[in-house]
């Protein structure tokens, strides 16, 4: 099983000073800054997945790229852009997720098929439209009729992108899209794409659905699948049922869920392999938009604010295990609560946290070196730091379940 990571120009900066919050003067983003495999031990994921709409934007917005660095990429390829050692492989992406609201992809096969080959993926997904509906009972004929445009649509564009590949002589490995809303129409597109030669297949429009459905609807396409024929989930992490994924010719899977979570969850921030913790919520106050609006809008103080910040990380900082020095840290944390206003407290939460002391137990590369800063919900470095903490859980839990002693493991 291999996991591909999505990009969406997550970095990290290596010389950021954590005291002070600040950045080198002289610190140029794409130059200094650092990708997750590159400030781990090694790296959490076996592929990277980039989205021509994250590159090229699309019509639902620009993308996350700038002109100078989508050019970069372009001109450097995805290998040494991003980075990559020899053994991440990478994979192309559509991103039909961004134009799910048109009636017809506003790419096209070629335009797609350029992206690919001009930045140097080794593999590349056809073209597609996401289907979102699920109707087990449903069959081929007897399904939304947007629905069944719309896989049709999908089939009739990854087999103009096997035969453009074919006559290019691309060197991108084709991979075929298929989508559906039921276990027979997404065997039904398997089966189809095969007939058109594909040898590896994303199944597409899965992420809404409950595991006991992906399953259904794997067990199905098992029925058509030819041996060689390997699955790829896109945007799908169902680590318990992964196992069973594999069994059913699942390879790989992408997903951002566990970096997001660092940051975008209300409870699982910090991931360990039983669980997962509340990160401890300190804003900076002259970064924090909400904060500052409070502040401008005279219902918080500004110097009240900023004591109570730095009291609640001076307190978090001189964390050494005992009962004393939890219990000056939860009282400094919920003074920093009662400050700011907030609606809600994490208190209960925070000392779970504060108890276990995750970060003291983790091996992981951050963890060594920043400690607690990890577990500190507050700004994009410590942030995306614990999201990249967060991969390495994933990657050693994806090592645990499908045996494969080659794969980095963490924790």
């Amino acid at each position: 099983m291999k996991f591909y990571f999505p990009d969406s120009q997550d970095l990290v900066s290596p010389t950021y000073d954590f005291e002070h919050d600040e950045y080198l003067p002289t610190r140029v983003r794409q130059r200094d800054d650092r990708y997750a495999h590159e400030v781990l031990d090694s790296s959490p994921y076996h592929g990277f997945l980039v989205s021509k709409a994250i590159v090229d934007g699309s019509v639902s917005g620009s993308g996350k790229y700038t002109s100078s660095q989508r050019a970069r990429l372009y001109r450097m390829g995805a290998r040494r852009f991003f980075r990559l050692p020899d053994e991440i492989a990478t994979l192309g992406d559509n991103g039909a997720f961004n134009y799910v609201a048109e009636e017809v992809p506003p790419v096209t096969v070629d335009d797609t098929l350029d992206f690919y080959e001009e930045c140097g993926f080794d593999a590349g997904v056809s073209v597609d439209h996401i289907i979102f509906g699920y109707d087990g009972t449903a069959g081929l004929d007897n399904a939304d009729p947007a629905w069944i445009r719309r896989r049709e649509l999908t089939l009739e564009l990854a087999a103009d992108f096997r035969r453009r590949v074919e006559e290019r002589g691309s060197r991108i490995e084709p991979v075929g899209a298929a989508q559906g809303w039921s276990p027979a129409s997404y065997a039904d597109s398997v089966a189809r794409l095969q007939e058109f030669g594909y040898t590896r297949v994303a199944l597409g429009g899965m992420v809404p659905l409950r595991t006991k459905d992906v399953l259904s609807c794997l067990h199905e396409i098992d029925k058509v699948r030819h041996p060689s024929t390997e699955l790829h989930l896109l945007g799908l992490t169902r680590v318990d049922a992964m196992d069973e994924f594999s069994q059913l010719g699942v390879t790989s899977f992408d997903s951002t869920s566990p970096f997001r979570q660092a940051f975008m969850d209300d409870r699982n921030n910090f991931h360990t392999p039983n669980g997962a913790h509340v990160a401890l919520r300190v804003p900076q106050v002259d970064g924090n938009p909400t904060l500052r609006r409070a502040i401008l809008a005279g219902t918080v103080s500004q110097q009240d604010a900023i004591a109570a910040e730095r009291r609640a990380l001076r307190a978090l900082r001189a964390l050494d295990g005992s009962r004393f020095g939890i219990d000056d840290a939860l009282d400094a944390l919920g003074h920093y609560e009662t400050v700011m206003g907030a609606k809600k407290s994490y208190l209960p939460a925070y000392e779970q946290t504060l108890v276990a002391a995750p970060w003291a137990a983790c091996r992981c590369s951050l963890c060594r070196e920043h400690g607690i800063e990890i577990a500190i919900f507050r700004g994009t470095e410590r942030n995306k730091r614990r999201g990249f903490h967060n991969l390495t859980v994933l990657a050693s839990k994806v090592s645990a379940l499908t045996d494969r002693s080659s794969s980095p493991t963490y924790v």
